[in-house]
């Protein structure tokens, strides 16, 4: 058999001449100035208004300038703020890092169509005295909210769970990167402690587990703490529960002894999570997984080998050319062992367990699954033609 794997201000502006020098019709000009006879006496007996003249217009100049260049630049809004359209009643998460001053607080609210001005929201800010109260964390916000009720919020502290989701069918190596994305605990402080024996006293189902690894045991599903920062302890502890919680109606112990005395092989409940979890990454859709199933359990009791090449796919962490196939001897190249892998190859779903619990009663020994095929066969020619 061959089973298919499921599958990066300044200054005000002036006119400024090269070197510091005028211009030559500005030096005629002065030149002329200083050596002209001045005349006394004349209209007004007094000096001449020219010069008076020209210190009005430069003074009239100056202000211009100021008015038109520096008082805009003083009191314009920054060139990144603007505004938007808030669609009102929308649910959003946000996270305030920590130290964030009310500027990239502002620009975070922004960015999540929480408000719709960015200096609106940093004026209501300074004029109830809450720049400096601003409290990192994470925030379940309603878009288009009053201003001052957003404030209250941010003032008043973290006011949204911690939440991490785990995919059907991630390896513990794969739960510890999202918990370290989606929470901030170190994938290899989580890896350090997800160890078996620092749970088997508190977890029946753990005694089992091979090379004191949870691998199999960490149940899908998004997950909410109260703590803003929860430990890789109080996470891995509510994994271990949901796992317990979900397959309780399962017994898997009464289910490991029906099976065993059914295909006359010995199984243990370890070993129907890891048949579980084959299946996982061998069946696309729910539908499948009881008849994948059902081939698996049908091979081990005709003493023919599993031939997965999920297996040796989880062993390399990379798909398995047909060569590593081959040649490969290792512990969880089925096509080369007897029998299931030594630990479950991924966390299963809910469904997987059900069909490894539970599977279809047929005689097929081979199948043939894509995204788009499937075809179940008893011998090898009719497995063959599936290719065809």
């Amino acid at each position: 058999m061959a089973p298919l794997p499921a599958a990066p201000k300044g200054a005000t502006p002036r006119t400024t001449l090269r070197d510091g020098r005028v211009s030559g019709r500005t030096a005629a000009a002065t030149q002329r100035a200083t050596t002209r006879t001045v005349r006394r006496g004349g209209p007004g007996g007094g000096k001449s208004r020219a010069p008076l003249v020209v210190l009005a217009l430069l003074a009239v100049a100056a202000v211009a300038a100021v008015v038109l260049v520096v008082v805009p630049a003083l009191t314009a809004a920054p060139a990144s703020d603007g505004t938007q359209e808030v669609v009102k009643g929308n649910q959003v998460t946000i996270t305030i890092p920590e130290g964030a001053g009310a500027a990239a607080v502002a620009d975070e609210l922004f960015d999540a169509g929480v408000i719709a001005s960015k200096s609106e929201f940093l004026a209501q800010a300074r004029r109830t005295n809450a720049e400096q109260s601003l409290k990192s964390g994470s925030y379940t916000l309603t878009t288009g909210d009053d201003l001052s009720v957003i404030l209250e919020l941010l003032t008043t502290g973290p006011n949204a769970s911690a939440k991490v989701t785990i995919p059907e069918g991630y390896t513990v190596s794969q739960t510890a990167d999202a918990v370290e994305q989606a929470l901030g605990i170190p994938a290899d402080e989580f890896l350090a402690q997800a160890k078996a024996s620092t749970y088997a006293s508190d977890f029946a189902f753990l005694s089992g587990a091979a090379d004191d690894s949870l691998e199999g045991f960490l149940f899908p599903k998004t997950y909410s703490f109260e703590s803003e920062q929860p430990s890789a302890d109080e996470v891995i502890r509510a994994m271990l529960d949901q796992f317990q919680a979900e397959v309780a109606p399962l017994d898997l112990a009464g289910a490991a002894a029906s099976l065993s005395e059914r295909y006359g092989i010995e199984l243990s409940e370890y070993d129907v999570v890891t048949m579980a979890s084959i299946v996982e990454r061998e069946a696309v859709t729910d539908e499948q997984r009881p008849k994948v199933a059902s081939v698996f359990y049908n091979r081990l009791r005709d003493g023919m080998r599993l031939e997965s090449d999920a297996t040796l796919t989880y062993y390399l962490g990379r798909a398995a050319t047909a060569e590593e196939i081959n040649s490969l001897d290792v512990p969880y190249n089925t096509y080369k062992i007897d029998g299931l892998t030594p630990t479950p190859v991924c966390s299963p779903s809910l469904a997987s367990l059900e069909a490894a619990a539970s599977p279809a009663d047929t005689s097929f020994l081979y199948f043939y699954i894509t995204q788009d095929t499937e075809q179940f066969s008893e011998t090898y020619d009719q497995h063959q033609q599936a290719y065809s």
